[in-house]
């Protein structure tokens, strides 16, 4: 008997050296990665004010392929660079920086009223709603009301979604996982003016798109094309993706940050329990790389020799320190144990470009559409905004 209390004992004397070894090792580890993260925002500042000086007054930035690439506001990435800007300066004032973000804002003001994308999260909320958060003003508040009605607008309540893309069939109506990333927008378009009616059509949306764009693994499809009278579902397929039955990367990164917002907005706990699955169809999926950069395509077919995507691991990262703050205990910790991963690897030379290279963008290797043939292997707008969100949301945690 005095043998097995003096065998608890010493259990319990290992457990406990052993918990507090664990936690130096986790203060270390946050220690060292919040370092990198103030180094990377330094020369992303300075990447940012050499990618200024190399982007037409009139146009935005794209990308970079030896050349630089640029778009007019109309384009889906619009909002991401002043949206960058935004952060960047959030943190750490600079006036040619604010200076330049305020002018590409005048720029992008128009689009408030354009009803022809869904994309109106992505260029207004990124860009005006991401400044608002921290200097809320009367004139962007009028922006971002008149970007969630422009959004609304595409909304169908026969088929329960907003449409993604426009097409020349009647009967079409295409609607992509990507669309998880706007309906952030119309939730705070609720809470600003007291109508349910965007919250709704949010809620709405992601129950439709629960119900048709996921496997059973929890991989999503890319696009549902339903008829738009009846609602029902008529096909299901990729246009970005490796096929109609893979797992596009980005594509379950857009899934998985999209049902954290869900959950975040809701407290709805089937929001919640989506964006584990998801989580957990990425981070035990065996084609994920070790540094956790995946491919551009988790079935793409000649995988290891498949492209990464930068672009997918940085959404992934900051949807994975939002989704560990919500998540029970053992799930938080193994979220942070992969955000921290991949903000690690992100932050490496073989993704972080050093200043004055890479065309002024901060990460490498990010993948658009390689079925497409578009955008592949170059730097990418989106992909240094929610690098640089997700290491902002790092710094930020308690």
């Amino acid at each position: 008997m005095k043998r097995n209390f003096f065998l608890i004992n010493l259990l319990i004397i290992v457990l406990g050296f052993t918990s507090c070894g664990t936690s130096k090792i986790r203060n270390i580890q946050k220690k060292e990665i919040l370092e990198t993260i103030d180094n990377n925002l330094v020369k992303a500042s300075q990447q940012y004010l050499y990618l200024k000086n190399n982007t037409p007054d009139e146009k935005f930035p794209r990308t970079y392929d030896g050349k630089w690439v640029t778009s007019g506001s109309q384009w889906w990435c619009s909002g991401f660079y002043p949206g960058t800007l935004a952060l960047l300066t959030s943190k750490n004032s600079d006036d040619e920086l604010t200076q330049e973000m305020n002018e590409k804002l005048q720029l992008l003001e128009k689009e408030q009223f354009n009803t022809s994308t869904h994309d109106l999260g992505f260029m207004m909320y990124c860009s005006f709603g991401a400044i608002y958060k921290e200097n809320p003003n009367t004139h962007y508040r009028e922006i971002l009301l008149n970007s969630a009605k422009s959004l609304a607008s595409r909304f169908s309540p026969k088929v329960g979604c907003i449409r993604s893309w426009n097409s020349k069939a009647p009967d079409d109506f295409y609607v992509i996982i990507d669309n998880m990333m706007n309906l952030e927008l119309l939730f705070w378009a609720s809470k600003e003016t007291g109508d349910s009616t965007y919250y709704d059509i949010a809620i709405e949306h992601a129950n439709t798109t629960i119900k048709n764009h996921f496997r059973h693994d929890f991989s999503s499809y890319h696009l549902v094309n339903y008829n738009s009278e009846t609602g029902k579902p008529k096909k299901k397929k990729t246009v970005q993706g490796a096929a109609d039955d893979s797992a596009w990367a980005r594509g379950q990164a857009w899934g998985l940050y999209g049902f954290s917002v869900m959950y975040r907005e809701t407290n709805d706990p089937k929001y919640l329990k989506l964006a584990n699955n998801i989580a957990n169809f990425i981070l035990t999926n065996p084609n994920l790389p070790e540094d956790f950069i995946p491919y551009w395509d988790f079935d793409a077919s000649e995988i290891p020799d498949e492209p990464r995507d930068a672009s997918a691991a940085a959404v992934i990262a900051s949807a994975l320190i939002e989704l560990s703050t919500y998540a029970n205990k053992d799930l938080s910790l193994k979220y942070m144990n992969a955000a921290e991963k991949i903000l690690t690897s992100l932050s490496s030379p073989k993704y972080t470009a050093e200043v004055k290279t890479n065309g002024g963008y901060i990460l490498k290797h990010s993948v658009g559409s390689k079925p497409g043939n578009s955008e592949v292997d170059v730097p990418l707008t989106y992909a240094d905004y929610y690098f640089v969100e997700a290491m902002l949301r790092y710094k930020n945690l308690k």
